[in-house]
């Protein structure tokens, strides 16, 4: 029996969405705006990277064909490889958002047919009403922020204002997200956790899909920094997910790094924690070394999106494609006869872009593993196509949304 690595790399989306207009992201390509960055120098940073993007392993699997199949342009001064390893193609989004969990349940077979809750862009985001509520369930002399914002940004606004005062940051974003930064040390990172618990039982009632808490420390604006403590508290997936079908099936999912809080733990049977795309990688690697026959191995790497593409850093984003891409070969080293490994996303978040928020793409898939051949599976109609892929792989029954590529 074979084993499946699903490897998502959060934001990174290779732009031809069809409805992005619907977005405000009619343009937005993450992928070829990081390589067009890179090719013209303006993502050059001394002893970080220079020069055009290089992802000679991943372009082997696809990558610049893929965008070529998206966008139907290659990305600017990336290599095009002679010989292509794997399956490859691109799939679009049909879930309503282009936030994490829909992306992510779609990717597991579950797309989101509903729409999810979102706070005003206007003015307070959150009513007297909710933060009354809030500051009773949750003990706190009152919220500081209450408005749309970067999270770095805000932390460093408002930060010495926690501390001082002892209430703690809210804010919120384009998405259906509830944020609620604290300092470890000032507040308590026990103290955060239990606050965000009685936030999300306020705000099901009006369908926000996450709560998250956002610790840091420092003890100046120069030096606050969020911390690998973050916790995200999500809703339930609509219906059972690729996941859920796996363990009720008697598999194994291992879910490294915030997996297990997209999926709100439903369908987990093991929770691996790690901060930063290094971390997640060595975990990814122990992990493949640990998992079973009929296993699947899920990581969210979270530094795309977080540190490199919420913040519109070309430079880093790109340097941390190309320190992902360099240890691809050591996935493939670990891989055992009929073993497979998926490369895909959960939405874009093109760094170039206007404000700070994800953005509609259509996201890359590319699959290899010992003898996968290579062909092109074009663009897919939903991203349940990749978890109905794994679960043919898996040798489980099919769900309902997406058609295997396999």
């Amino acid at each position: 029996m074979a084993r499946a690595f699903l490897l998502v790399l959060d934001s990174f989306g290779v732009g031809g969405a069809v409805d992005a207009i619907r977005y405000g992201d009619d343009g937005s390509n993450t992928l070829g705006h990081i390589a067009e960055f890179c090719a013209a120098g303006a993502a050059d940073r001394p002893g970080l990277r220079s020069g055009p993007v290089d992802l000679p392993n991943m372009s082997s699997l696809g990558l610049v064909h893929i965008s070529r199949q998206a966008t139907g342009e290659f990305p600017l001064g990336m290599r095009i490889p002679s010989r292509i390893f794997g399956l490859y193609g691109s799939a679009s989004e049909v879930s309503n958002g282009k936030d994490t969990p829909s992306g992510h349940w779609e990717i597991a077979g579950t797309p989101v047919s509903f729409d999810w809750g979102y706070f005003p862009n206007e003015g307070d985001a959150f009513s007297p009403e909710l933060v009354e509520a809030i500051c009773r369930d949750g003990n706190i002399p009152g919220i500081l922020g209450n408005c749309h914002a970067s999270g770095t940004d805000v932390i460093a606004k408002l930060g010495a204002e926690h501390i001082k005062t002892g209430k703690p940051i809210c804010y919120t974003s384009s998405d259906s997200v509830f944020q609620i930064a604290a300092h470890e040390r000032y507040f308590g990172l026990e103290r955060l956790i239990e606050l965000c618990k009685a936030v999300r039982v306020l705000l099901d009632p009006l369908n926000i899909g996450r709560v998250i808490a956002r610790p840091f420390v420092g003890e100046t604006a120069a030096t606050f920094q969020r911390t690998g403590n973050r916790r995200d508290f999500s809703v339930l997936p609509p219906e059972p997910t690729l996941l859920d079908r796996l363990v009720a099936a008697g598999r194994n999912v291992h879910a490294i790094g915030k997996i297990g809080d997209i999926y709100a733990h439903q369908g987990v049977s093991r929770v691996i924690k790690a901060n930063g795309n290094e971390a997640l990688m060595q975990a990814t690697l122990k992990t493949i070394d640990e998992a079973e026959d009929g296993d699947l191995v899920f990581t969210n790497f979270v530094d795309f999106d977080m540190l490199y593409g919420h913040r519109r850093d070309v430079a880093g984003y790109a340097a941390a494609l190309e320190a992902f891409d360099l240890q691809l070969p050591e996935i493939h080293r670990k891989m055992r006869p009929g073993d497979i490994a998926v490369i895909t996303a959960d939405h874009g978040c093109d760094p170039t872009w206007r404000g700070t928020d994800h953005t509609r793409e259509r996201v890359p898939i590319m699959v290899f593993g010992p003898g996968i051949r290579s062909r092109s599976i074009g663009i897919r109609s939903t991203f349940a196509d990749i978890g109905e892929s794994v679960a043919a792989h898996l040798g489980i029954e099919p769900g309902k949304y997406g058609r295997s590529f396999m």
